[in-house]
């Protein structure tokens, strides 16, 4: 996980007593910000995630597409409202500014999840597993499978959960299933192998080319797809580095396209059409499939 365990609960004043705290300790830390008082009764880690410090005071726990961010998930969605998971039973609830209000899905910037959770009464975060099916609920189809894959590669869910996950969600979604693969490394393979999928071709990810190294994907055997990000391929050293790998392939008969994230994420239909056109055009002869 990407957030700290120590900001993963809350404490009461009397767990801090508890603790060996004493109340001028408690007060002293509040000052100097190692702690914050969320809500009533409510203490949360002082360098705490904002998000999270936030659900807390609202009256619940990190949840869904924002839990999934601190966790360092993929999610495509730009939506920054806060995604809090709240008991059903519970009424009082505050704004992220401590006023008390109503909460709906249009006010204060927060999208309220009523429904029980299994994670501890103290966590700070709902339940992970939970949290992804929320988010899958609350996602496009394919940026929700890329949500999982993310998940599953990330080990925030295991393989052996997956079967529970869809037998959470709405019998609609369960087909979506068998498009999981946590072998994708990032949320924009994930999203162009879905994309290239409709072609009815071979779709291997993770390819390793002898001599070349551990592509993407490779599509019918002979058309490698990378997905390039500005995080991994920004620098003037991984262009040569890439660029390199392209030549190689090229020798080797393979053609070679080099989608950014955000051209998959914004204008998904030039991967698809490159794909198609090559498609229809062929493989130069003599290459050899993988």
């Amino acid at each position: 996980m990407v957030i700290d365990t120590a900001h993963t609960r809350s404490w009461s004043y009397a767990e801090l007593r508890g603790d060996g705290m004493s109340r001028a300790g408690i007060e002293r830390s509040l000052e100097v910000g190692a702690l914050v008082r969320a809500r009533r009764d409510h203490y949360v880690h002082g360098s705490a995630p904002e998000g999270i410090t936030s659900a807390v005071r609202i009256g619940g726990r990190l949840d869904c597409v924002s839990l999934m961010r601190e966790l360092g998930v993929f999610v495509l969605s730009d939506d920054r409202r806060l995604h809090v998971q709240i008991p059903r039973a519970r009424t009082m609830l505050r704004s992220p500014h401590s006023r008390i209000v109503r909460l709906d899905n249009a006010a204060h910037g927060v999208v309220p999840h009523w429904r029980e959770d299994p994670a501890p009464a103290d966590s700070t975060i709902a339940d992970p597993l939970s949290a992804v099916r929320q988010a899958v609920l609350c996602q496009p189809v394919r940026p929700a499978i890329a949500t999982i894959d993310s998940a599953l590669h990330l080990g925030i869910v295991e393989e052996r959960q997956l079967g529970e996950l869809f037998a959470r969600l709405p019998r609609r979604l369960r087909r979506l299933r068998r498009l999981v693969d946590g072998r994708a490394e990032s949320g924009p393979e994930t999203l162009a192998r879905l994309l290239v999928r409709v072609f009815g071709v071979s779709v291997e990810l993770q390819v390793v080319i002898a001599g070349i190294g551990r592509v993407d994907l490779v599509v019918d055997g002979w058309i490698v797809i990378e997905c390039d990000s500005r995080e991994f391929h920004s620098g003037w050293d991984e262009q040569e580095r890439d660029r390199a790998r392209d030549l190689k392939l090229a020798a080797r008969g393979f053609t070679t396209l080099r989608p950014t994230a955000n051209q998959i994420f914004t204008a998904p239909s030039l991967l698809v059409h490159a794909v198609a056109t090559l498609l229809e055009r062929g493989p130069s002869a003599g290459v050899r499939r993988i």
